[in-house]
C-alpha cells in the first residue's frame, strides 16, 4: 500500500491567535475543530477519528463530547511536542488511507501564554518518574532548563564549525516579521522589523537574541484529513497528502542530543527528508513554498541543510538575498511562521501551506504545485509534501 495521494486535507480552522484567549483550552480546540469542519463543508456527524499531541490538554473524548461527535473508531497521539505537528496528518492520513477512518481531524489547542508560560524552567519535568526524567536530570542541574538555553548549545557549535554569525540567524527573523507584517491573522501584523533591530534586540541566551526565539500564543488549530476521492466533492480544493514522515536519528535526546559525533546539525530531519523524497519522487528543486518550523532561527538553517536544499554549513550564503522572500527561489513561511504568526506548535504552518495550495494566501505565492511543511526540530520530528490536486 503506498499512502502518497490516497488521502487530502480537505478542511483547515483557527481560532484568534493572542496572549490571553479568556477560555479555556478545551473550548479553543472545540471553535477550530467546528471551523474546520465548516472550511470542509461536513459536520460533527462526519467525523470518526480525532488525532493530536500527547501535550495537548484536551482528550479525544472530551473534544467529541463538546462537538457531539457520535462515535470513533480512531483516536491517537504523538509524542515529542512540535516534532508531532506533521506526524498528526500522517496519523490521520494512514488511518483514512487503510479505512479504519473516513474522516479524522488533527487539533491542537494551548493557552501557552496566559496560562502556564511555555517557554519557563519546568522542575515538573525532571522530576517525573520515567525515561524522559532520567534524561532531564543530566542537564537540568548546569542550567539547561528551558528551550532556548538547550537550543543555544547546538546554535553555539553551528557558528563555531561553518564560521556563521549571528546576523545570519536574523535574516531568517527578518523574513518571518516581513511576511507577518502583511498577514491580518499574524500577532506581529504590521510589524517588521532590520536585521539592525534583531542584533539589537537582548540575548535570551547567547547566541540567541530575543528575535530569535518564537512567541508564546493562546490559540488553537485543527485539519481535516480524509480521501483524496472525497476531497474532491467538499467546497474547497483539497490539499494532496503526497508525502508524510516521521523520523528519530542516532543518539536522539529531547532538545539536547550533544554526544553525537556531528553537533551542529539536525538528523533526524534528515531521516524525514529522504523518505518524502522517496515517497513522492519530487526533490528539493521541485519545492515552491518551505513552511519551516521556526521555534529558533539557527534551526531553519540546519533544516535547509539536512532536507538538501544545500551542503552542510552552506545555507548562511543559500539564504542571502532574495531567496526566502515572496519573490525568491523558495519563499519562506509566507503566513510569518512561528516568530511572526503565531507559536501554536507548528500546527499553523500546516493550515498555511494548504492555503499556498488553495492558491487562498493572504501572501499567496504564484503557481504554487508543492509546498514543504516541517515540524519541529531538537527532537524526533515529522514533516509533509502537500500538492495540489
Amino acid at each position: 500500500m503506498n499512502l502518497s495521494g490516497a488521502t487530502a486535507i480537505a478542511g483547515i480552522g483557527a481560532t484568534e491567535f493572542s496572549k490571553d484567549s479568556g477560555r479555556s483550552e478545551l473550548r479553543l480546540a472545540a471553535e477550530a475543530v467546528r471551523a474546520a469542519l465548516a472550511d470542509a463543508g461536513l459536520s460533527a456527524s462526519d467525523v470518526d477519528g480525532l488525532v493530536s499531541f500527547t501535550m495537548d490538554a484536551n482528550a479525544e473524548i472530551a473534544v467529541a463530547r463538546e462537538l457531539g461527535i457520535p462515535e470513533l473508531t480512531f483516536f491517537s497521539r504523538v509524542h515529542y511536542g512540535g516534532g508531532a505537528a506533521a506526524a498528526t496528518i500522517q496519523q490521520a492520513a494512514m488511518a483514512v488511507a487503510t479505512g479504519v477512518a473516513d474522516v479524522v481531524v488533527a487539533y491542537r489547542a494551548f493557552n501557552e501564554r496566559s496560562g502556564m508560560r511555555f517557554g519557563q524552567v519546568s522542575s515538573a519535568a525532571a522530576g517525573q518518574v520515567n525515561s524522559s526524567g532520567v534524561d532531564n536530570s543530566f542537564h537540568y542541574p548546569m542550567g539547561l532548563g528551558t528551550p532556548a538555553s538547550t537550543v543555544a548549545m547546538v546554535a553555539q557549535r553551528y557558528l563555531h564549525e561553518y564560521g556563521a554569525t549571528s546576523e545570519d540567524f536574523g535574516r531568517v527573523a527578518v523574513i518571518d516579521r516581513q511576511h507577518a507584517a502583511t498577514n491580518p491573522a499574524a500577532w506581529f501584523y504590521g510589524k517588521p522589523i532590520t536585521l539592525e533591530e534583531h542584533q539589537a534586540s537582548r540575548w535570551i541566551t547567547e547566541p540567541l537574541h530575543l528575535l530569535d526565539c518564537c512567541q508564546e500564543t493562546d490559540g488553537a488549530v485543527a485539519l481535516v484529513v480524509t480521501s483524496l476521492e472525497r476531497a474532491r466533492d467538499l467546497p474547497n480544493p483539497p490539499a494532496v497528502v503526497t508525502a508524510a514522515a516521521q523520523g528519530s536519528g542516532p543518539d536522539q535526546y529531547i532538545m539536547t542530543s550533544y554526544y553525537r559525533d556531528d553537533l551542529a546539525a539536525l538528523p533526524e530531519m534528515g531521516v524525514v527528508g529522504r523518505q518524502l523524497w522517496t515517497q513522492s519522487g519530487l526533490r528539493p528543486a521541485d519545492v515552491d513554498v518551505a513552511v519551516l518550523y521556526d521555534h529558533f532561527t539557527p534551526y531553519v538553517l540546519m533544516q535547509l541543510e539536512e532536507l538538501g536544499f544545500c551542503g552542510r554549513g552552506e545555507a548562511p550564503g543559500f539564504i542571502a538575498g532574495d531567496t526566502l522572500t515572496l519573490e525568491g527561489a523558495l519563499p519562506l513561511n509566507p503566513h510569518g511562521g512561528q516568530l511572526g504568526e503565531a507559536y501554536v506548535h507548528g500546527m499553523n504552518g500546516i493550515a498555511e501551506a494548504v492555503r499556498q495550495v488553495r492558491g487562498t494566501a493572504v501572501n499567496q505565492v504564484r503557481d504554487v504545485s508543492h509546498v514543504l511543511v516541517t515540524a519541529g526540530t531538537g527532537v524526533p520530528t515529522s514533516a509533509l509534501l502537500l500538492t495540489a490536486p
